[in-house]
């Protein structure tokens, strides 16, 4: 058999794994690369969306799902399949390496951590210069008049980013005040974008002075050379974790099991560490421009069963109020 038909048998042999994931795309090809090229068997195929858009593509296919694996989705997600009976409990490879306070309590874990996201607040300093607006420290502050009209903040049924708002809000001021909270903000808000990221580009981009955010895409602006301060505000950071689950339906579970203890290696979480502060593998995140060292302590507190519990109440009750200024999808 000649070299061209040898390549052929192999390429023909690799098993297509389908993981859903809610990843940036820059981290996706460094992800699928780096795994492959210790896996040549395996291919990874990846259905990418929003972090609201995978939950809901999954749970409406729960009756016949069709992913095997899920990776860099929002614990507070998966641990709404784990709730609905989704997820295979696994213990990957080195496991033990990792900081537990990122995966599941459970052993073995429903979804293991890569890394945690947390809001950061990018603020235009020449476009708010030219509008006066002072610099917010909190996230009291953006609820003062003065920000009217000049504040864009993902929206938390779309984006991951946009219910960790939310839902940390809701348990760190109570339910009471944390609507209270939503109603004042929303008197300010512009617009609620369908994605993370959008609100710190345009804040980068001049478009809008204040936007709501995370701090991997706060950094990514900040290095570009746009005029954005990042806010961490003092009340406390909602974050989220980007975890890895096997789907319990899956037929590849040997092939899921290898990804999964990937995901959970040294070496996938040095990938990780290329945007995030905060990584589960202790002792390889880097320090990130603009980034905070005491970052993890920052982190507000929460509760990610309680978030998966009650996020469809939430949503339905956030949608009743805010509808109105979605930006059109």
């Amino acid at each position: 058999m000649g070299l061209a038909a040898s390549g052929l048998a192999s390429a023909q042999q690799r098993t297509p794994l389908l993981v859903y994931t809610a990843l940036e795309t820059d981290a996706m090809k460094l992800y699928k690369d780096t795994f492959e090229k210790a896996n040549p068997d395996i291919e990874v195929k990846w259905v990418r969306d929003s972090t609201g858009i995978v939950t809901a593509k999954l749970l409406a296919e729960k009756a016949n799902p069709q992913a095997d694996v899920v990776a860099g989705l929002a614990a507070s997600s998966l641990a709404l399949l784990e709730q609905e009976g989704m997820l295979q409990a696994y213990e990957p490879k080195g496991f033990k390496e990792l900081n537990p306070a990122y995966s599941d309590a459970a052993r073995p874990p429903s979804w293991v951590g890569m890394d945690v996201w947390a809001a950061t607040i990018c603020f235009n300093r020449v476009e708010a210069k030219k509008l006066g607006l002072p610099k917010p420290e909190s996230w009291a502050d953006l609820a003062k008049p003065i920000y009217k009209g000049t504040i864009t903040m993902p929206h938390p049924a779309s984006s991951g980013t946009g219910y960790l708002d939310v839902s940390s809000w809701l348990q760190n001021m109570g339910d009471a005040n944390g609507w209270k909270y939503m109603d004042a903000l929303h008197q300010n808000v512009a617009q609620y974008v369908h994605s993370g990221s959008k609100p710190c580009k345009q804040a980068g981009a001049g478009e809008f002075p204040i936007g709501i955010s995370f701090e991997f895409r706060a950094h990514q602006v900040k290095k570009s050379g746009a005029p954005v301060d990042l806010i961490f505000p003092k009340e406390g950071l909602g974050w989220d974790i980007e975890a890895t689950s096997i789907m319990k339906t899956t037929k590849k579970m040997e092939q899921a099991k290898r990804f999964a203890d990937w995901m959970a290696s040294k070496e996938a979480n040095t990938v990780t560490s290329n945007w995030w502060a905060v990584v589960a593998y202790p002792g390889v995140a880097s320090r990130l421009e603009g980034i905070p060292d005491n970052f993890e302590k920052l982190l507000a507190k929460n509760d990610f069963q309680w978030a998966a519990k009650n996020r469809e109440r939430i949503l339905a009750e956030w949608s009743k109020r805010y509808e109105g200024k979605a930006e059109p999808k």
